[in-house]
């Protein structure tokens, strides 16, 4: 629309001294005939646009004509400039709405804070998709992004467990966490919250009405509880190990880290040998296997039996490897 593009005009000419017809037009995604237009049109509703003549003329504003935000620090400014994540708006379906905001804070930004976007940006980046993985990107994730936005209620229909379920669901916030995307929903009455992958939905038809948002619920804080809870309920078995002062160091980096860390806080004095005796949650005997064998001799097991066995054959294989002479 037309009026759209002169509002972004304006505030392009007071984000910058000076602009050239060829790099408002690239802008705005207009041609350079368009440009005079605009700027005659402006001109005539009194918004001072002044046209430079010549090989380096551009337009730009005189006057003083612009609008500030006062009060805003630079600091602020910048971590203003760092809420925008560029993929996950992207996905979302609000990354012109995303640049449009960003555009109008910085032309109402005062000149001394006009690098806060640059500034940030070259110091801080968000890279939420896991390594070696290549993200995907749900299919209903707009749709559910703009239920979000409304506080609309949907019916979604997902994937569980071979199956399809429907459920008529609240959806109170999304998350995106190492490159998948969730959704934090209310469901079956007030105070029941739970989470749901968005990339087992396979159909959300919003039932047009909105609900009323409990404004005591915390996203943030919602989120790290779930996530702490689904981490210990994949711990199912237990272990018992002793582990030298290098082991002990490196436990968790290589099993569930905040499972590591109170299994030591429980742990007795180190022995004479200074080694620590330990019981730690697993989520089982096969997954302890490939995940202690990494600390190679940092390491005993001793209980279960089973799992001793397991490991007293890899080590005396591997002592066999390197008994003998490579060929």
């Amino acid at each position: 629309m037309r009026a759209a593009r002169l509002i972004k005009m304006v505030l392009l000419l007071q984000a910058r001294a000076s602009m050239t017809a060829a790099e408002l037009a690239r802008e705005l995604e207009v041609s350079e005939r368009t440009i005079t237009r605009d700027a005659q049109a402006l001109s005539e509703a009194g918004v001072p646009v002044y046209a430079d003549r010549g090989r380096t003329g551009g337009y730009r504003l005189v006057g003083g004509y612009r609008t500030r935000l006062t009060g805003l620090a630079r600091s602020e400014a910048e971590a203003l400039f760092l809420s925008g994540v560029p993929g996950a708006l992207r996905e979302m379906g609000l990354e012109d709405a995303a640049s449009a905001a960003r555009l109008k804070v910085t032309a109402a930004l005062l000149p001394s804070l006009k690098d806060a976007s640059r500034s940030a940006a070259q110091r801080f980046l968000l890279d939420a998709p896991a390594w070696f993985a290549e993200p995907q990107t749900p299919v209903l994730l707009p749709a559910v992004a703009e239920a979000v936005w409304d506080d609309r209620r949907i019916t979604a229909r997902y994937r569980r467990d071979g199956t399809d379920v429907e459920r008529a669901l609240e959806p109170y916030g999304l998350v995106l966490k190492a490159g998948v995307w969730y959704v934090c929903a209310r469901v079956d009455g007030p105070g029941t919250f739970r989470v749901y992958r968005l990339d087992r939905f396979t159909s959300v038809e919003p039932d047009g009405e909105r609900f009323e948002r409990d404004e005591d619920f915390d996203l943030p804080g919602f989120w790290a509880e779930q996530a702490e809870q689904f981490a210990r309920s994949l711990l199912r078995a237990t272990v018992v190990v002793r582990l030298t002062e290098a082991g002990a160091r490196r436990l968790r980096y290589t099993v569930d880290p905040l499972s590591a860390q109170e299994a030591l806080d429980r742990a007795g004095p180190p022995d004479a040998g200074g080694r620590v005796t330990l019981t730690l949650p697993v989520e089982s005997y096969d997954v302890a296997y490939t995940q202690l064998l990494s600390l190679g001799p940092e390491v005993e097991v001793l209980e279960p039996a089973e799992l001793r066995k397991r490991f007293s054959e890899a080590a005396a294989r591997t002592a066999a490897y390197y008994g003998r002479a490579p060929d």
